[in-house]
């Protein structure tokens, strides 16, 4: 059978053990490979995330246990498209038809943003003017996005693969715009944080690779050539064209508080109000996606440490903020109920964190037809105690599937938003 006879199938009939063809270029996704055998739950909801409602299907390459040719996989088939409610449909289908569609759009837009960062990395150095103004192009977007949202959520992504650099950059820019709202940046002053978010580490592009993440076993040759990237970043931005709060913001996004930071150990009173929300967001960030993944941190365990131990080296009013804002226990912390229930915490209403949408472990139920539990709407509920994933019973882990990454993008959040479940 020819690539172009192959059955095609809804993403929401894909199985774990389809081998797929992705009708896409290779910039357009995440995946090492167009055509591949599906092994976890994640790609699928990666594939889905990418926006795409159908796909192509190998049949002679797909485990026999999937059942890969159902009925509307036959070629030509009239398959509905997945994104659209069928008249008549039960209110919780379309509960979580709406709840998926709004994790789609998040997953489009962020893997958009790395996509675009990638791209203007790799020319900066060439044309650095023109790099510059995509930045400020991606930014004005997430800036406008952001601005259309009276209150915003702060979403966990799915299982994100693809360039760290890019995420890291994402990550940060996400986080940083969302926190300099909270703290009542205006409007300049955002665009500003945001582009320095978006380029802060984009003076490690000039060091060597050997360099570029720090490591406990450096010379001292190597720790000050890597204690340059601020200064090269702030040099590049400069030359993309960007405005010279940018390049500072970049230059002073180790500093510390305490003065304890790099490359200068400039203190509190020397640092720009969006250097400190930089230092407290990009550090947040590396604790739960270091170089390393084993030495990941939860984000409830980053948190905790940040405010525990290092909350000398950030800005008292900034820390606060950011603690008010991400909740005690950020999105992608594995949590206990109090009923005893295992939950992951999905989503975060960045004005009231306290009670955010988890997803809970319920066999009863799919994974992947699982809508999330509101706790704003749950007044009886509540989170008991935050947990490592080590400490799951094997049933619950192989059900939450932690994440080996925390990515997030923010949403618009509702008082009452589609696709909750009730306990």
């Amino acid at each position: 059978m020819t690539d172009a006879a192959l059955p095609v199938i809804a993403v929401d009939e894909l199985r774990v053990g389809h081998y797929v063809l992705l009708d896409l270029g290779w910039m357009d996704h995440p995946f090492a490979r167009n055509n591949f055998r599906i092994e976890s739950t994640r790609q699928i909801e990666t594939i889905r995330a990418l926006g795409l409602t159908r796909v192509r299907i190998d049949p002679a390459r797909s485990d026999p246990e999937s059942d890969p040719e159902p009925p509307s996989a036959q070629p030509g088939a009239d398959t509905p498209d997945a994104a659209t409610p069928e008249r008549g449909a039960d209110p919780r289908r379309l509960a979580l038809a709406a709840q998926r569609r709004a994790l789609q759009q998040c997953e489009r837009r962020y893997h958009e943003g790395t996509r675009r960062y990638k791209a203007l990395a790799d020319e900066v150095e060439r044309a650095p003017q023109a790099a510059g103004a995509q930045a400020r192009a991606l930014v004005h977007e997430l800036v406008g996005e952001l601005g259309a949202q009276a209150e915003s959520a702060i979403r966990l992504l799915g299982d994100v693969q693809g360039d760290r650099g890019a995420q890291h950059a994402m990550n940060v820019t996400v986080l940083a715009l969302l926190l300099g709202r909270a703290l009542g940046f205006d409007a300049p002053a955002l665009q500003a944080l945001g582009q320095a978010a978006l380029l802060h580490d984009i003076g490690k592009l000039r060091l060597p690779e050997v360099v570029r993440h720090k490591d406990d076993a450096f010379t001292p040759a190597q720790l000050k050539a890597y204690q340059s990237h601020p200064d090269e970043g702030a040099a590049l931005v400069r030359a993309m064209g960007l405005d010279e709060a940018v390049a500072q913001a970049v230059a002073q996004h180790h500093e510390a508080a305490d003065g304890s930071g790099f490359p200068h150990g400039h203190a509190a009173e020397a640092l720009l109000p969006a250097a400190h929300v930089l230092a407290l967001i990009n550090r947040y960030d590396r604790l739960c996606n270091p170089h390393h993944p084993a030495k990941a941190l939860t984000p409830h365990e980053a948190l905790a440490l940040l405010f525990a131990r290092h909350k000398a080296q950030f800005d008292a009013r900034t820390l606060a903020a950011f603690i008010r804002m991400i909740g005690v226990y950020p999105p992608g912390s594995i949590v206990q109920l109090s009923d005893g229930r295992y939950a992951t915490v999905q989503a975060v209403n960045a004005s009231r964190p306290l009670k955010p949408r988890v997803l809970v472990h319920d066999p009863a139920v799919p994974r992947s037809e699982a809508l999330l539990l509101d706790l704003q709407t749950q007044p009886q509920l509540s989170i008991q105690r935050s947990l490592r994933p080590d400490q799951l019973p094997r049933a619950a882990l192989d059900y939450l599937e932690p994440r080996a990454r925390y990515c997030y993008f923010f949403e618009r959040a509702l008082d009452a938003q589609a696709g909750e479940e009730q306990p």
